[in-house]
């Protein structure tokens, strides 16, 4: 069947001249369709495209604050972290410091006595060893802060069993006074043979204090022999100190005592022939020379 044609005149009034254009009708309706409908669906088209991108940004604004929040709360957590390492920095080296008199009192211990108080070393690898796969820098920076802290503690420790020996040796004189019986071999001031001092004797005036040189525990107090009033401390790490011929105590058995501590005084009780101090040092039950440890007067 032949498409219908129609066609459209167009007439000048003043001129009486006509002009007539044939159309076919369904090429034409078709043109026509399409100039109309394909704006609207190049419109519709687009509307989809941006919508599609507005979701998609906003998914991903969405897990980009996720994000932003999680790295906030890490970077809080790490900055504390960091504070508190910090904190613990300061803490051992206020900590770690001696005095110079009782590092050198301490250098001299035996190797025994030190190895209580230091320990083992700090276990190997601390910070060599392999981290596992980490998520995030984040993830890492924790492990690694996590390690040190580690470290820190075992260093604390060490530092702390450190001050603990410090402050129990025994590295300043007990009483003030002058030297009149060394340690070692002599002659007995009671029949003049030869005899073993076990410790110092510190001649000094009576009732004059006599202190604790070092912090620890008063082990007994009580009249003794030859020693006549004796104290003796155990200061731990196995030091023993004693002090003897005194003519009363300040202390009684059981007490805690720090270094500069009065333990008694002065006096001329057991075998003694005047007043004065003797004072011993035991160190892992075997005598040690007072001299050794204490410092300058």
């Amino acid at each position: 069947m032949a498409s219908r044609r129609y066609s459209i005149v167009i007439a000048d009034r003043t001129s009486g001249v006509t002009r007539r254009f044939t159309l076919p009708l369904w090429p034409t309706v078709a043109t026509t369709v399409t100039a109309l409908v394909l704006p609207v669906l190049i419109g519709l088209g687009a509307r989809w495209s941006a919508t599609s991108a507005l979701e998609e940004l906003t998914v991903t604004n969405t897990r980009l604050s996720i994000e932003n929040d999680n790295y906030r709360e890490a970077t809080g957590q790490l900055a504390t972290q960091i504070a508190v390492l910090q904190d613990a920095v300061d803490e051992i080296g206020l900590t770690a410091s001696v005095d110079p008199a009782v590092s050198r009192a301490m250098d001299k211990l035996p190797a025994a006595v030190k190895s209580r108080a230091i320990g083992g070393g700090v276990t190997e690898a601390v910070l060599g060893g392999a981290f596992g796969p980490a998520d995030t820098a984040f993830g890492v920076m924790r492990e690694v802060l996590g390690a040190i802290e580690n470290r820190l503690d075992a260093v604390r420790n060490n530092v702390e069993k450190r001050r603990s020996l410090a402050d129990a040796t025994p590295s300043i004189w007990p009483v003030a006074g002058w030297l009149t019986s060394s340690y070692g071999n002599r002659r007995d001031p009671f029949n003049g043979s030869s005899d073993f001092h076990p410790g110092l004797d510190i001649s000094a005036t009576y009732g004059e204090p006599v202190l604790a040189p070092a912090a620890g525990i008063i082990a007994s107090a009580s009249a003794v022999g030859n020693y006549g009033n004796l104290v003796v401390i155990d200061h731990g790490f196995g030091i023993v100190t004693k002090y003897g011929h005194l003519s009363r105590f300040s202390v009684t058995s059981g007490q805690q005592i720090n270094r500069g501590d009065v333990l008694g005084y002065v006096g001329s009780t057991g075998r003694s022939t005047s007043p004065h101090l003797h004072y011993e040092i035991w160190v892992n039950d075997k005598l040690t020379n007072p001299m050794r440890l204490l410092g300058p007067r």
